[in-house]
């Protein structure tokens, strides 16, 4: 599991490589809250988002977030309530607006605690792969770090505080590669982690996740 990570993490440098190579823009966080006014409707002013289908952005890494939004506006990924929303934004108001929902804190939410210990368990020790030595799942805590902070340099996500409905909803997307990029070396290790999991494992993850900070 560890050298599976390693290799992704080199992978992703590389391509951190190439993107300074093309001169990666700099967001300006002042200019991003207003450019982020339209977000606000489903994500929040500040980007804590008070419905549970609709993703906490506050404090989420920026390359993780300039990079979806490229993902979405490129038609890469599909959101359905993003369509045409980005097509009339410049690569700096992305950069701007991702700079922006970085710089806000991200609200703590609440895990139910009669799931908190598989939770845990699994977000910090992994899954092991049944009647098999090797092939488990990849304890979360390696890329997303124990708090569930992300590791924002690598565009691994923070995932502490976020709603379990969107969380359950992602990894299950993950699981039927509904969220799938070909050639994403991120997205296929995150389907290939998903497939792992059951329902139940998802609705205790993500509950563990809702209430991690």
């Amino acid at each position: 599991m560890n050298k599976l990570i390693v290799s992704l993490l080199l992978t992703l440098g590389v391509t951190g490589v190439a993107f300074a190579a093309e001169g990666p823009l700099k967001g300006d966080a002042t200019a991003g809250q207003a450019k982020a006014a339209v977000c606000g409707a489903c994500h929040g002013p500040d980007g804590n988002s008070p419905a549970p289908n609709f993703p906490k952005l506050a404090g989420q890494g920026e390359r993780y977030l300039t990079k979806q939004m490229h993902d979405i506006k490129d038609g890469k990924r599909t959101v359905l309530e993003m369509t045409g929303l980005l097509t009339n934004l410049s690569d700096q108001d992305l950069a701007d607006i991702a700079a922006y929902f970085a710089s806000q804190k991200g609200s703590v939410g609440a895990a139910d605690p009669k799931l908190v210990e598989k939770g845990q368990a699994l977000f910090r020790g992994g899954k092991l792969a049944e009647d098999q030595p090797i092939g488990g799942m990849p304890a979360c805590k390696a890329c997303h770090i124990p708090d569930g902070g992300g590791l924002a340099a690598a565009g691994f996500p923070h995932l502490s505080g976020q709603h379990a409905q969107y969380t359950a909803k992602q990894l299950k997307d993950f699981r039927e590669k509904v969220r799938y990029i070909d050639g994403d070396a991120g997205n296929k290790m995150m389907t290939d982690i998903a497939a792992k999991l059951s329902d139940k494992d998802i609705e205790a993850l993500s509950s563990y996740i809702q209430g991690l900070h």
